[in-house]
């Protein structure tokens, strides 16, 4: 296979740039993982060793993707393709004992940070609702992907709240020292902070990758930042691809502007852009750029296609968030019956809180749907429990994981005992494992020590079957004959899949290797079956994929764009792009509503249409909007009650009725017009609160 084939001429200049330091400025939709795959292929076909190359992506999916297609090419071959934790976590094996670790160090996902935040705040005597652990996780992610010193933590967490959630920081921390364990952020924080204070290390790596890809930069945050830079400074031989109007992760301290400076950074720099898009029609993308570039700070990038102008954006204004669904419902009917599938459609939102109506007028019909970002299989409980095992059989030290485990299923192991354990093991500058010492301890105890022992002689596959036996989970789930417990024995059976694929995929029967595996796929939110299906998501989920058909609703002011950023330049700036995003999700079709009224958080709103519609040429949309009617309303007048004011224009609400306007009033009388489908005589017969004179 010719590397360049099928490719354009900026996408040729891309894959053709060897050494020094290059930025691709890729618009959705533009080929971006093409132009990164197929450079990895040709850097291997110029004679550049395969070990020398270090791609780094944002998902587990987009490597895997990116490893298929460069081993179709090219055969197989030494470059590390993944993603920036599982890189971080790869120099951290090869350095742990430099990092003050053991070998089979623990990773702790979100729930178990959560986990160890909830105690913390327990010991301390903090009331969680007041102080609540997500706002304190959130705090504590800051201070590393900032990479915040002690005192520079000191300096910017200044409030109350944030001084508490300073203090519960410094007590997190001792605890993944004292569990030999690690988070998330450390993945990225502690590789950073290694070649920062070695440089033999740093020299080391450097030389190891003298060529590295980044795809998506513009969603880089500062550690992420600093690890390519320092791993850069010696070659300079970057190659960076993103698109500054995709960055929309600013909640996750991701800076948009390392793209920006990527320029003053690297001054020799080549900057090859992609224009020519190979996913929608011209009119949707000519509302894209119409949107952003509303937008002052940022790189233009004015996409294409050769797919023609396509229909017109189809845009309805609805009454209210019930005829928002069913206006959604019909067109997904209408295109039903033109041919195309149900996995053709996706229904994108601002926030998770507006899909719930949308499935059950969905369930109304009984489609088939998904919701993307929902509870998926790593997260339920059985599973987590399974994983806990596990992670204490390959680590005694792991106390998060024991005192999920220890009674379960229950074996007279109580709260109160648990948290003797805990004193007795932190009076003895030790882990709880090796403290426990009464019979029912000592029972579960000996149960460890002999997985620990099978695991030495047993495959993955087998290792499950005897824990599930040896530690009661299977037993006390078959003796309870409830439908829940049969779901969840049929969740670990499942489990046992994971481990075949891991062991067939891999060729390892190594528990610590499967841990380290699962632990970069059981904290993502990337987990989408590819069933034929709508889906629903939030357009932040969106991000990446991509459909015929996209319905984008709630497309209000103080929804979309959001309340919280309406007042904020750089956030509003970051909605905007948000928007674009959401956007050139479409291939074929895209629809945008928003309703007169909605009922969202228990309470009712009247929001205008988002900005964004109106940044849209007029020309590219299709506007329907359902009017009210006046008529005879205006001849009718109805008697006031006492002290309630009507001025012209007022809104007027009715569970039946919906919404009126008034139209004329004075100090006895008011006149309302309602929305379509209201008859008079039912409005006179049962309006409640005002009646005819």
């Amino acid at each position: 296979m010719n590397i360049i084939d099928g490719l354009n001429k900026e996408q040729v200049a891309a894959v053709n740039h060897i050494d020094g330091p290059c930025l691709v400025l890729a618009g959705a939709g533009s080929g971006k993982t093409k132009v990164l795959t197929m450079r990895v292929a040709n850097l291997i076909s110029n004679k550049i060793n395969s070990k020398n190359i270090l791609a780094i992506t944002f998902t587990n999916k987009a490597a895997k993707e990116m490893r298929d297609r460069i081993n179709n090419v090219v055969g197989e071959n030494s470059a590390f393709i993944g993603t920036f934790h599982s890189f971080g976590l790869r120099i951290i094996k090869e350095n742990y004992e430099i990092l003050g670790l053991s070998r089979n160090f623990t990773i702790l996902d979100s729930d178990d940070a959560t986990s160890i935040i909830k105690k913390i705040l327990r010991e301390l005597d903090y009331d969680p609702k007041e102080y609540t652990p997500g706002f304190i996780k959130n705090k504590i992610s800051f201070i590393k992907n900032e990479m915040l010193s002690d005192s520079e933590a000191e300096k910017y967490l200044t409030t109350p709240f944030e001084k508490v959630a300073l203090k519960i920081y410094f007590e997190y921390q001792k605890v993944l020292k004292r569990n030999n364990a690690v988070d998330f952020d450390d993945l990225l924080l502690l590789p950073v902070l290694l070649f920062y204070t070695h440089e033999e290390i740093l020299d080391y790596y450097q030389e190891r990758y003298r060529y590295i890809l980044v795809d998506e930069y513009q969603d880089t945050n500062e550690v992420q930042y600093k690890l390519i830079k320092k791993l850069a400074e010696k070659y300079r031989n970057i190659f960076v691809v993103g698109d500054p109007c995709q960055s929309i992760y600013g909640f996750r301290w991701s800076n948009y502007k390392n793209i920006l400076n990527f320029e003053s950074d690297y001054p020799e720099v080549n900057v090859i852009t992609l224009y020519q898009n190979y996913r929608s029609t011209n009119n949707i993308l000519k509302a894209a750029n119409s949107v952003i570039k509303h937008n002052n700070e940022g790189k233009d990038v004015l996409l294409y296609s050769d797919f023609g102008l396509g229909v017109k954006i189809k845009y309805n204004r609805c009454n209210d968030e019930a005829d928002e669904v069913k206006n959604v419902i019909e067109e997904i009917d209408k295109l039903l019956n033109e041919g195309y599938n149900y996995k053709d459609f996706a229904i994108l939102y601002r926030t998770n809180a507006q899909s719930r109506i949308i499935e059950e007028g969905i369930l109304s019909k009984n489609y088939p749907y998904k919701v993307v970002g929902s509870y998926y299989f790593y997260k339920r409980k059985e599973v987590k429990d399974l994983i806990s095992y596990l992670r204490l059989i390959s680590n005694i030290y792991d106390d998060v994981s024991l005192m999920r485990i220890i009674n379960v299923p229950k074996r007279g192991i109580g709260d109160k005992s648990i948290l003797e354990l805990e004193n007795k093991a932190n009076n003895n500058n030790t882990c709880i494992f090796n403290v426990l010492e009464k019979p029912k301890e000592l029972e579960f105890k000996n149960i460890i020590l002999e997985l620990q022992e099978i695991a030495k002689n047993v495959d993955l596959t087998e290792l499950i079957d005897k824990v599930l036996e040896k530690t009661g989970m299977k037993a006390d789930l078959e003796k309870d004959k409830t439908l829940e417990s049969s779901l969840r024995m049929e969740n670990l059976r499942e489990f046992r899949s994971i481990t075949e694929a891991y062991q067939k995929e891999t060729g390892s029967v190594n528990l610590e290797d499967f841990l380290e595996d699962i632990s970069l796929v059981a904290d993502a939110k990337e987990h989408i079956d590819n069933d034929n299906a709508i889906t629903l998501m939030t357009m932040h989920s969106a991000k990446g994929l991509e459909f015929k058909v996209v319905f984008l609703i709630g497309m209000e002011e103080n929804i979309m764009p959001h309340v919280n950023s309406i007042n904020n330049k750089e956030e509003l700036d970051e909605e905007r792009r948000l928007c674009y995003v959401a956007i050139t999700r479409a291939k074929e079709r895209l629809y945008i509503t928003n309703a007169k009224r909605r009922l969202l958080f228990g309470d009712i709103s009247y929001n205008p249409p988002s900005r964004f519609i109106s940044e849209i040429d007029s020309d590219l949309i299709e506007k329907k909007e359902k009017e009210s009617i006046i008529k005879e309303f205006n001849k009718e007048k109805f008697y006031k009650k006492e002290n309630t004011l009507y001025n012209h224009g007022d809104i007027v609400m009715h569970d039946v009725f919906g919404k009126g306007v008034v139209i004329e009033a004075d100090e006895k009388f008011v006149t309302i017009a309602f929305d379509k489908n209201y008859g008079i005589k039912k409005l006179l017969n049962n309006y409640q609160g005002i009646r005819r004179m």
